[in-house]
């Protein structure tokens, strides 16, 4: 069984859509949790709306504490972060002895433009972080 943290510093975007996506996709081989350093209030709306275009629900999710998963002893095979090393300098190191990624994408709370300029650039950055996801775990796209 594969247990994957995703991690980005404030568990709204990157990493929430990467959990949805990666449980969608792999199923019951995986077990997916995702994680911020700095955990928002709620998940971005934009994410939530272009998660729905895919037929996945995301209303429900709730940003956590990767100290609160850590602290709780909580193990995973692969922790992948997902921030952008060059503009978001908090990206969080997860403690333990687990295989380690860093997938750089952008952050959606920095997209600029109107409503529908936010959602065309987060869909790229969306289906960039599942064919990443498809290509490293050898998924079948769904």
């Amino acid at each position: 069984m594969n247990k994957v943290l995703f991690i980005c510093g404030h568990n709204s975007g990157r990493s929430q859509m990467a959990e949805a996506l990666l449980a969608e996709m792999g199923g019951s081989d995986f077990t997916v949790q995702s994680a911020g350093l700095h955990p928002a209030e709620a998940v971005n709306p934009l994410v939530v709306e272009v998660m729905q275009e895919l037929g996945i629900n995301m209303s429900g999710h709730t940003p956590k504490s990767a100290f609160d998963l850590f602290k709780s002893g909580e193990l995973f095979t692969h922790v992948i972060t997902v921030c952008d090393k060059e503009t978001d300098e908090n990206c969080p190191i997860y403690p333990g002895i687990q295989k380690r990624e860093n997938w750089p994408f952008p952050d959606p709370e920095k997209l600029t433009g109107t409503h529908g300029e936010k959602l065309v650039q987060l869909r790229k950055i969306r289906d960039a972080i599942k064919t990443r996801i498809a290509n490293y775990f050898r998924l079948t796209d769904s």
